[in-house]
């Protein structure tokens, strides 16, 4: 994938925004945001535009915006991760930013293993990641990015002064397996520690990988839900979990969802290391039951333990939602799995390959 601002968002579909605040992400410090807040950075959407609002500082806008930089030198705006992880692209959104956006943008990135007062992040190694690119204005200016490096912050410099609405880090969490215990119950679904919802029949109304943040939900608009089903059937979602894990607890949190959440739910696994699954005839997969149809209720939190019939080994969890609604959040608790020939990444070994759950 060549660097570039005429790549579409589209290519990275499958990728977790690593600087999302849903996950975690916060700005941290900036050289000047006099006429918009660095925090506006990482927010959700693209931003808007209200044409008639100002403030004390001048016109209203939502994203971060420097005052017009009259000496020597460039703005800039870092960024800690909500989770660390391999970047592969970027997306320097410069929607609504009209005459006032930078011409040119830069990226570094920085891994910290412990932490470090705000104000000495600037004198740590950054690293450049994306070298001084042209910007076009009012648009998202998307770039790959080829340094497959574990990173914990990034630092965005715009050349020499402007406005940019938002900043995406679209990557793949990368967590320190190393410092889990043998006998730690991980939530082996969350998107802080890889997991990633890689495939649903419908997000008419709410984001598959809403599902697998951090936190409660504050509303419905911060679950995954589907719309209204008119014919038969049921909708559903597959999990691919942060590492082949033993099931031993699930949770279903229907949290603001009470005139729209689902009937019942069924949840089954499937072990199949190294492989993505994205659709449930997918040939090769095999999947099993862990937990039987159930009913929910509205606005509640469901837990599931002595309900579950398998605990795996599994690298892939489904979802099933009867007849359609809405999910806040789901977890999976469970213990990282010890399979023989299995390497830390999930990949499966030459002996593995007709690996057969009893």
């Amino acid at each position: 994938m060549e660097r570039g601002f005429n790549l579409d968002a589209a290519v990275f579909t499958g990728l977790v925004d690593l600087a999302a605040l849903g996950l975690g992400g916060k700005v941290l410090l900036a050289s000047d945001d006099f006429f918009a807040e660095k925090e506006n950075l990482i927010k959700p959407g693209r931003g808007v535009f209200i044409a008639d609002k100002y403030t004390e500082r001048g016109k209203w806008m939502d994203g971060w915006e420097t005052r017009r930089k009259r000496g020597p030198g460039h703005d800039w705006c870092i960024v800690k991760l909500g989770a660390p992880g391999v970047i592969e692209g970027v997306d320097i959104d410069t929607n609504h930013f009209l005459g006032n956006h930078p011409p040119y943008a830069s990226i570094d990135a920085l891994c910290l293993e412990s932490e470090v007062a705000d104000r000495e992040l600037e004198k740590e190694r950054w690293v450049e990641i994306l070298p001084k690119s042209a910007l076009k204005q009012g648009s998202q200016n998307i770039f790959a990015v080829t340094d497959d490096r574990r990173w914990t912050h990034v630092r965005l410099n715009i050349y020499p002064d402007g406005g940019v609405a938002r900043l995406r880090v679209y990557g793949r969490v990368r967590r320190d397996w190393s410092l889990c215990r043998p006998d730690e119950l991980v939530d082996l679904a969350a998107a802080s520690n890889g997991g990633l919802v890689t495939a649903c029949n419908d997000m008419f109304f709410g984001n598959k990988n809403n599902m697998i943040m951090p936190g409660r939900a504050a509303n419905m608009g911060e679950g995954w839900e589907t719309r209204r089903r008119r014919e038969p059937g049921h909708d559903w979602a597959v999990v691919k979990l942060a590492q082949p894990g033993r099931i031993r607890k699930i949770e279903v949190d229907t949290n603001h969802y009470k005139g729209n959440f689902p009937d019942s739910c069924w949840i089954d696994g499937s072990y199949a290391p190294g492989q993505e699954i994205d659709n449930l005839n997918a040939a090769g997969f095999d999947w099993r039951e862990i937990l039987p149809e159930t009913k929910l209720q509205a606005d509640h939190r469901h837990f599931f333990e002595k309900e579950l019939r398998s605990e795996g080994p599994y690298t892939h969890i489904r979802l099933s939602i009867s007849p359609d609604g809405g999910v806040s959040r789901f977890r999976v608790m469970g213990l990282i799995a010890q399979v023989p020939g299995v390497t830390a990444s999930g990949e499966k070994a030459d002996e593995l390959k007709s690996y057969q759950r009893a």
